[in-house]
């Protein structure tokens, strides 16, 4: 959405500066970018109600005092004869439609009509649909515009499948499919309720009398309609957010005071349509639960107050707003509060939370820490894969194209993150995921499990340099302090990968079910030692890797040299491991290659920061007696 600083700053008592009101709107929960005098906004789903100009004063009223200043024509109107069926109350609860008639003349815009089409995108077309345009932008609440004279029969509203050709208002030809909110005339579609009109009823600058509808649609009716048939419509937008149930006839009567400031009416008839009672919702006064909830001391009036500005009807209970679709509860009611009173003025106080684990939580806590302290690494995937089985459930709406389905394994997505790793110079990978797979072999089932993968080298140190990862390996881990045996462990075959790297794959997964409660309790050694956790979040700059080779007497001058790579305090450098290790004992003398990792949390290094980080990494091995690092020197 956007509109222009002036036309919002017409319907506040305080006018704010661009800044002031900038300040309160990201207050409010509103992003928006301000260029020259027009505010970009983002207004999140659930609020179809700020979608408009009398939207956002209304949610801006407990700082500067809004107002609506707007003529609304409040004379009587004779009743329209119209015949119109309803045949889905449920996707349609209320309509309301206006007959107008205007003489031939009509006077030039005023300016607060004139100014809606400064704003980027807003094209004038012709006079009854640019009023129609700007009453949304003021109002909220779209209106469709039919040219009267093309519309003789009877009118019936539907929800129905259809399979035919629609050519909008805009002059696109679509083909409706399926199930659709449509307006017909003797059958023929005239209109996609609630996204867009048809061309064959469509106004022109030659219309003088016109029907205006204006309708309150079920939301659900109207989502997705819009992407479904790449149409783009601000209507469809405003409806598949909600909006207001009790503004369709204030609406229509603001349509004709418009109408009345540049042209002469000749006939006005008017009428509403109720096939489905829409009730006001109300909420118990429960101050104890806002001030719990938010940790504030709130007095009932200050309570009273700011949701009296916000709409809401305070006595016994609270009557939520007919345009406030999203409050349902008391935190919701919390939030609308913490909004006005801000965030960041709220009390830090701690949380009073019960901390006891289910077993199933206490089991995966225990394995987590189990493999972590063997050099595991954990990963969590999204549940989606390409992969397809009979037992798959498939996805309609996928957020992915290429992944529909649930997953039934974790295999494949462990593979994925292995893959990964290697193409990135990872040599040693263990990893492990704790997840649900979904079925539906018989009936949809969703089965917790634990998938583990390994491949490449045991570890960094020269003594595990010549072992690889492998069942073996597994089965030593998984087997350490009780004789349990419930895991597989299966090879992966390297060719079906399509990769070049020669180190098996290993690969295990296991239900959780399956695995005794006693198994992992072993492993909570260290958490229960620790007073709190230091995360340190990831860099966003690429590492540098340097290689080099060391040429050491005995093992006891190669653990002086591993320890004071170790000690070394330097910010940039990030890790390091031994990538080659060659013992001749013979000659007494051990050749060690080392992989020096740098990464900043600041920035890209250069060369320069990392060549000044390996002078003085290495400076020290210069003067040490039995050791050699060909290639180096000082500069």
């Amino acid at each position: 959405m956007k509109f222009i600083y002036q036309d919002l700053l017409n319907l506040l008592t305080h006018h704010p500066s661009k800044e002031d009101l900038s300040k309160k709107l990201f207050q409010l929960g509103h992003e928006h970018e301000i260029v020259g005098d027009i505010f970009h906004m983002e207004i999140t789903p659930n609020r179809g109600d700020c979608l408009s100009l009398i939207g956002l004063s209304r949610d801006l009223n407990n700082f500067y005092d809004s107002k609506d200043p707007f003529e609304i024509y409040d004379e009587e109107i004779e009743s329209l004869d119209i015949n119109f069926t309803n045949l889905s109350t449920e996707s349609c609860p209320k309509i309301s439609f206006l007959e107008i008639e205007i003489d031939k003349d009509i006077s030039p815009y005023k300016s607060y009509l004139e100014n809606y089409f400064l704003l980027p995108d807003n094209k004038k077309t012709n006079f009854f649909t640019d009023i129609s345009n700007y009453v949304s932008y003021e109002r909220g609440q779209p209106t469709h515009c039919f040219d009267r004279e093309t519309i003789n029969e009877s009118l019936t509203f539907c929800d129905k499948s259809c399979d035919e050709d629609f050519k909008t208002l805009l002059g696109e030809k679509i083909r409706l499919r399926e199930k659709n909110c449509i307006f017909l005339v003797d059958d023929k579609i005239i209109s996609l309720a609630g996204v867009m009109g048809g061309e064959s009823t469509a106004c022109t600058k030659e219309t003088k009398k016109v029907l205006v509808e204006c309708a309150y649609f079920n939301p659900e009716a109207i989502i997705g309609k819009m992407i479904k048939y790449n149409l783009k419509s601000d209507a469809a937008h405003k409806f598949e957010r909600g909006v207001d149930f009790a503004s369709q006839e204030k609406v229509l009567r603001r349509y004709i005071s418009i109408v009345k400031d540049h042209a002469h009416i000749k006939s006005l008839k008017m009428k509403t349509f109720i096939g489905k009672d829409l009730e006001d919702k109300y909420l118990p006064i429960d101050i104890e639960k806002i001030n719990k909830v938010l940790g504030t001391d709130l007095k009932y009036d200050d309570y009273v107050t700011y949701l009296n500005k916000l709409g809401f009807e305070i006595e016994d209970t609270i009557k939520v707003p007919s345009f406030r679709h999203d409050i349902f509860n008391q935190n919701d009611l919390s939030e609308e509060i913490a909004r006005i009173i801000g965030f960041d003025k709220i009390k830090s106080i701690p949380l009073n939370l019960n901390t006891n684990l289910s077993s199933e939580q206490n089991q995966i806590s225990y394995i987590e820490d189990f493999f972590v302290e063997h050099g595991f690494s954990e990963v969590i995937n999204f549940p989606f894969t390409a992969t397809e089985e009979d037992k798959s459930i498939f996805i309609d709406n996928p957020l992915d194209s290429n992944r529909k389905n649930l997953r039934t394994s974790l295999k494949d997505s462990l593979i994925e993150n292995l893959l990964f790793n290697e193409r990135r110079q990872k040599d040693s990978l263990k990893l492990f995921e704790i997840s649900d797979i979904y079925s539906n072999e018989e009936n949809i089932s969703q089965e917790k499990r634990l998938g583990i993968i390994v491949s490449g080298r045991y570890g960094h140190n020269y003594e595990d340099f010549g072992k690889k990862l492998d069942n073996k390996y597994l089965n030593k881990i998984l087997n350490l302090d009780h004789n349990v045996k419930i895991f597989d462990i299966e090879e992966i075959s390297r060719e079906s990968l399509k990769t070049k790297k020669r180190e098996k794959i290993f690969y295990t997964e296991i239900s959780l079910e399956d695995i005794p409660n006693e198994m992992f309790k072993g492993s909570k050694k260290k958490r229960n030692k620790m007073n709190f956790i230091k995360y340190n979040p990831i860099s966003e700059f690429p590492t540098s890797t340097r290689d080099f080779s060391f040429s050491i007497k005995n093992l006891e001058q190669y653990k002086n040299v591993i320890s004071i790579i170790e000690d070394f305090n330097n910010q940039n450098l990030k890790d390091f491991f031994i990538f080659d290790f060659y013992l001749n004992e013979k000659l007494a003398e051990i050749k060690v290659g080392v992989r020096l990792v740098f990464q900043s949390h600041t920035k890209t290094l250069t060369d320069e920061d990392i060549k000044g980080s390996i002078d003085d990494l290495l400076k020290p091995f210069l003067n040490l007696d039995g050791v050699f690092i060909p290639g180096f020197e000082l500069k």
